[in-house]
C-alpha cells in the first residue's frame, strides 16, 4: 500500500506499507493535553507531514520503522512514546516504571541534544524523570549507575552493552526500545546493536506478565539491515518512509548503469528498448531539453519503434498524451513516452516499468523520476536489494563523459542501493573529488584530519583535505623551536581535549614577554590610548581585557558602518582566540608594537583520539582538560610542524623547583585523557599526518609554478599590508638563527671553501634556504618576504641570487653538486618566498644538493619522499 498526499501546493510522497490515518493537526493528534501544551509553548508548530503518518502507529503501541529527511529530529518519536509513558495502566506488571523506555543515539551528542528535549517536554509529564548514560572505559564505572525512578534512559549502543555487563537483566523490564538514526547506527555499530537486539529478544522471551514490547527505528536513510531488523526482531511493523529515493531502494526497484559516449546515446538507447520490448514494458524516456526529445523521438521513428512524446513546447496537452500512452500498453504494444522533466507532475504517471535516463539526473530530479515507478515498489520484505525475483521496476541510467556534474551525488545512492556500478562512474566520480576538493583551496585544513589524523566523513566535509600554500605561507618562526625534543609551551585557548592554541615560550630574552611588558608600560600613560576612529579589517589594534593589554587582529567588519560604535570580530594574535567587541573598544598600535610576528601558535597532542569511535570529545574530557592545562607552562616535544601547527607528543604538565634548579614533570595531557575512560590509543596518527603532508604537489615545470602562484598572490595581497605581521615569522632576525631541520645537519666540520663561501656571503645575509627534489628537478624555497630587486643567475653548476627584503640585502651564491639545464630553470617572486625551479641535466636522485657545506641550507623534509632503496643523502 501506498499514498499520495498533498499538503497545501506542496506535493509530499509516502509509502506505507500498513495504511494509516494521518494526524495533520496538533488538536486531534495523539499525544495527551499536557504535552500539547508543553509543545504549543516551545512554539512546535508540527505535526509535520512525516510526523502525521509517525505519531499515530507509535502511540498505538505498534513496532513502526520511519525513514525521511526528518528522520534525524527525536520530535518524530518524543511525543508519541511520552503519551505511551502516560498511560500508567500498560504497565500495571511493574512495581515502578523504571527504565522501561530506552533510547539508543549513535553518539554523545545526538545523546545529549535527546535528553535535553526529553527534560524540557517532562514539564508536560509529571511522572518523566529521564537519565542519560555516558560511561567511560574504566572498570567500575557501571557498577556506579542506578537506574531507579527514571522511565526513559538515553544512551549509546558502546555505554549500553558495558552497562549489560554489570546489569544483565537491564533489559527484562524494557517495553519501548528506539533506535534514533538508524541507517547511522546500523553502518557504524552494526554489531553492537544486534548484540543488544539479541539480548533483548531473550529478555522478552523471559518477561513475566503481559508487558508491551516495541521497537521505533527512524533515519534518513534506508539500511541494508533494517531487512533483518524487521524479520528477525518486530512484529508486523508500519513502515512510513517520505523519500522517494529510500522508498525505491525499499521497494527493490533495480538500478541499472549503462557505460557509452555521449554521441552513441540513441544507439544505447534503442538496445534496451529492444529488450523492454520483449517484456512487454511501459518505459518512460528522461531528459532535460526539448531538442533532446525531438531528436530522440526522430531516432525512435526511423528505427520502427512507437513512441510518444511530451515537452513544454508541444500542442498535445498532458492528459491527451497519457491515455495514449496507457492504451497502446493496454493494447499489447509496448509503450513509450520520451518527455522532459517538467512535463512529469502534470502528466501524473506513477505507474511505469521502466525509467531511461536520457540525460543524466540531478539528484533532486532523480528522485521526481523514481517517483514515475512508484506503483511497481515491492511492498514485501526482501533479502536483499538485488533480489531480481521481486524486481517489477526498473531504472536504467546513461552514463557518458559528459556526466560529471552530477556524478558524485548519484554514486553515493547507487552505492547505497546496493547496485552493480561500472569502474567508469568511480574514475568519473573520483576526478569530479579531486576538482571539488581544488576548489576548497581558501577552506581552513579539516580539523578532524589535524586532530585525529582522518576525516570519516570527506565527501559531505566542507574543509579541505590536502595542503596548501595557505597552510605554508605562516610558518612558525625557526628561533621559537630551538630544541624541538623539549619546548616550553603555554595554552592559552583550549579548543578541546586535545587542540589548543597557546604561545611557545623561549628559555631565555623571551621576544613577546619583553614586548607585553613594553606594551603595558606605554598604555600606562593616558594619553596614549588613542581609540581608533577608521577600523579596517586585517588590520592590528590595542585591546584591553582587565589590565592587560592585547594585541588583536581585526577578523570581520559590518557591512555598513551605519553607527559610529559597533560589533567587530577580532583575534587575539598572540593567543589565537577569536572575539566580538565594540570597535571603540580599539585602540592604535604603534608600529613598534607590530614588529614581532603573531606569537599564537595551533597545538596538537598526538595519539589520542575519543572512545567508541566518536568524532568529538565528550565535553567532561575537555573541561577537565580545559581546568587543568589553561595558562599553566608545559613541555612538549614537537614531532610534526605544519604552518604555524604543532604536533606534540608527549606533552607534560611542569613545576619548576627554583631552589633545586629542576623541573617536575606533574602530569602527561595523553595519560590524563586515557585515565578518565573516555579516550583511547590512536596509534596511526603521526603517520598520518606526515603522510597528508608528503603529498604536497612538487611542481615539476615553470608553468605550473607560475600558475600557481597567480592564483595564490591574490589571496594575500590584502594581508600583506604594512600593518599585518601575521606572515613575518622568517624576518630578517632569521639571518642569524638556527632552523629547526638545523637537528639533522651532518656534524662533520665545514671545508675550507665552505668558510670562504661565508666570508664571501658576508657582504649580504644568507637567506634560509629549504630544498628537495623529484628525478627531474629540483626546488629551492627561499625564506625571504616580499623580495625586491631580485636577481637570480643560472649556470651549470652554480645558481646567484640576490634580492632586498625588509631593508636589508640577502644574497646566496651557491655550488650545485651536480649540473642543471640553467636556460630551463626558473626563479619566481612569491609574497611569502622564492621559489627556484631547477631542472636536472640528468634525470635521477641527488645525494646532496651544494658541492660544499652550507649552514642556511637545509632539506625541506614535509615534501621529501625517499625511497627505500635510496641511499643515505646530506642535507647540504
Amino acid at each position: 500500500f501506498q499514498s499520495f498526499k498533498n499538503v497545501g501546493k506542496e506535493k509530499n510522497f509516502v509509502f506505507l506499507s500498513k495504511e494509516i490515518e494521518p494526524s495533520s493537526v496538533l488538536e486531534t493528534a495523539p499525544p495527551f493535553d499536557g504535552l500539547k501544551k508543553e509543545l504549543a509553548w516551545n512554539k512546535f508548530s508540527g505535526p509535520t507531514f512525516t510526523e502525521s503518518y509517525c505519531w499515530p502507529p507509535v502511540a498505538w503501541g505498534c513496532d513502526v520503522v520511519a525513514i525521511s529527511h526528518q528522520g534525524n529530529d527525536p520530535l518524530l518519536y518524543i511525543p508519541p512514546v511520552l503519551t505511551l509513558l502516560h498511560l500508567k495502566s500498560d504497565y500495571q506488571a511493574l512495581p515502578n516504571t523504571s527504565g522501561v523506555s530506552l533510547i539508543l543515539c549513535p553518539g554523545w551528542k545526538k545523546a545529549q541534544l535527546v535528553f535535553d528535549l526529553l527534560k524540557t517536554y517532562r514539564k508536560g509529564c509529571r511522572r518523566l524523570h529521564p537519565m542519560l548514560i555516558i560511561l567511560g572505559q574504566n572498570k567500575g564505572a557501571a557498577s556506579q549507575v542506578e537506574i531507579r525512578g527514571c522511565e526513559v534512559v538515553v544512551t549509546t549502543p558502546y555505554n549500553l552493552l558495558r552497562l549489560l555487563e554489570y546489569n544483565p537483566g537491564l533489559l527484562c523490564r524494557l517495553c519501548h526500545l528506539v533506535l534514533d538514526e538508524i541507517e547511522v547506527l546500523l553502518s557504524d555499530t552494526t554489531e553492537q546493536v544486534f548484540t543488544i537486539l539479541h539480548c533483548y529478544k531473550k529478555a522478552t522471551a523471559q518477561a513475566q506478565g503481559n508487558l508491551p514490547h516495541q521497537i521505533i527505528a527512524v533515519g534518513t536513510q534506508w539500511n541494508k539491515h533494517i531487512t533483518p531488523l524487521i524479520k528477525e526482531f518486530m512484529n508486523d511493523p508500519h513502515i512510513v518512509i517520505t523519500v522517494i529515493e529510500e522508498a525505491a531502494i525499499f521497494g527493490n526497484v533495480q538500478q541499472v548503469v549503462q557505460t557509452c559516449m555521449n554521441s552513441h546515446r540513441i544507439a544505447e538507447l534503442l538496445k534496451i528498448l529492444d529488450f523492454t520490448q520483449r517484456n512487454l514494458q511501459k518505459v518512460l524516456v528522461f531528459t532535460d531539453s526539448v531538442t533532446d526529445v525531438e531528436m530522440i523521438h526522430k531516432a525512435l521513428k526511423s528505427n520502427s519503434v512507437v513512441s510518444l512524446k511530451k515537452h513544454k513546447e508541444s500542442k498535445c496537452i498532458a492528459k491527451c498524451v497519457l491515455e495514449r500512452w496507457r492504451k497502446m500498453h493496454s493494447s499489447g504494444t509496448p509503450a513509450v513516452l520520451v518527455l522532459t522533466d517538467d512535463c512529469l507532475q502534470p502528466l501524473g504517471i506513477t505507474d511505469a516499468t521502466c525509467v531511461i535516463h536520457f540525460s543524466f539526473p540531478s539528484p533532486g530530479v532523480f528522485g521526481q523520476r523514481l517517483q514515475s515507478l512508484s506503483d511497481n515498489f515491492c511492498t514485501g520484505i526482501k533479502d536483499s536489494a538485488g533480489d531480481q525475483e521481486h524486481t517489477k521496476a526498473k531504472s536504467v541510467i546513461l552514463l557518458t563523459e559528459s556526466s560529471s556534474c552530477h556524478a558524485s551525488g548519484i554514486l553515493r545512492y547507487l552505492k547505497h542501493a546496493e547496485a552493480e556500478i561500472p569502474e567508469e562512474l568511480h574514475d568519473l566520480t573520483a576526478r569530479v573529488l579531486e576538482s571539488e576538493e581544488d576548489e576548497k583551496f581558501s577552506r581552513p585544513l579539516c580539523a578532524s584530519l589535524k586532530t585525529l589524523g582522518i576525516c570519516r566523513n570527506r565527501m559531505e566535509c566542507p574543509d579541505r583535505h590536502q595542503i596548501n600554500s595557505i597552510d605554508t605561507a605562516q610558518n612558525i618562526a625557526d628561533e621559537m623551536i630551538e630544541t624541538p625534543e623539549r619546548v616550553a609551551i603555554l595554552p592559552l585557548f583550549i579548543v578541546h581535549a586535545t587542540n589548543y592554541f597557546g604561545r611557545i615560550v623561549k628559555k631565555q630574552n623571551d621576544q613577546y614577554t619583553v614586548l607585553a611588558k613594553e606594551m603595558n608600560d606605554y598604555f600606562k600613560v593616558p594619553g596614549h590610548r588613542i581609540s581608533v576612529n577608521t577600523v579596517e579589517k586585517s588590520m592590528f589594534y590595542g585591546l584591553f581585557e582587565g589590565a592587560i593589554c592585547h594585541r588583536v587582529q581585526v577578523v570581520e567588519t559590518p557591512a555598513k558602518d551605519e553607527e559610529n560604535v559597533f560589533k567587530v570580530t577580532i583575534k587575539f594574535i598572540d593567543e589565537g582566540r577569536t572575539s566580538q567587541v565594540n570597535s571603540d573598544q580599539l585602540l592604535h598600535l604603534p608600529a613598534k608594537f607590530q614588529s614581532l610576528p603573531p606569537q599564537a601558535v595551533e597545538i596538537v597532542v598526538c595519539r589520542v583520539k575519543p572512545i567508541d569511535n566518536e568524532v568529538e570529545w565528550n565535553p567532561k574530557v575537555t573541561d577537565h582538560i580545559n581546568h587543568k592545562i589553561k595558562g599553566k607552562l608545559h613541555h612538549a616535544k614537537v614531532v610534526h610542524t605544519l604552518g604555524k601547527t604543532v604536533w606534540v607528543d608527549p606533552m607534560v604538565g611542569v613545576t619548576n623547583l627554583l631552589t633545586m634548579k629542576m623541573w617536575i614533570n606533574e602530569y602527561n595531557i595523553r595519560s590524563e585523557i586515557l585515565s578518565m575512560g573516555l579516550g583511547t590509543d590512536n596509534p596511526e596518527h603521526i603517520a598520518e599526518i606526515r603522510k597528508l603532508c608528503r603529498q604536497i604537489p612538487v611542481l615539476d615545470h615553470a608553468e605550473r609554478l607560475e600558475h600557481f602562484t597567480k592564483e595564490d598572490t591574490a589571496g594575500v595581497e590584502e594581508a600583506s599590508s604594512p600593518q599585518d605581521t601575521s606572515i613575518q615569522e622568517n624576518s630578517a632576525e632569521s639571518c642569524n638563527s638556527s632552523m629547526l631541520l638545523d637537528v639533522f645537519l651532518d656534524d662533520a666540520p665545514q671545508t675550507k671553501e665552505a668558510e670562504d663561501s661565508t666570508v664571501h656571503q658576508q657582504k649580504g645575509c644568507h637567506p634560509q634556504i629549504k630544498w628537495f627534489q623529484d628525478n627531474v628537478t629540483v626546488t629551492l624555497k627561499v625564506q625571504i618576504l616580499r623580495a625586491a630587486d631580485s636577481k637570480c643567475e643560472f649556470s651549470r653548476e652554480k645558481v646567484a641570487f640576490s634580492a632586498y627584503s625588509e631593508g636589508k640585502l640577502y644574497v646566496a651564491d651557491l655550488e650545485l653538486y651536480q649540473s642543471v639545464i640553467a636556460e630551463k630553470s626558473t626563479c619566481v617572486i612569491r609574497d611569502t618566498e622564492v621559489v627556484i625551479l631547477l631542472v636536472k641535466e640528468k634525470k635521477g636522485a641527488w645525494c646532496k644538493l651544494l658541492k660544499n657545506k652550507n649552514v642556511h641550507v637545509s632539506l625541506d623534509f614535509e615534501h621529501w619522499e625517499e625511497s627505500e632503496d635510496e641511499k643515505p643523502f646530506t642535507v647540504g
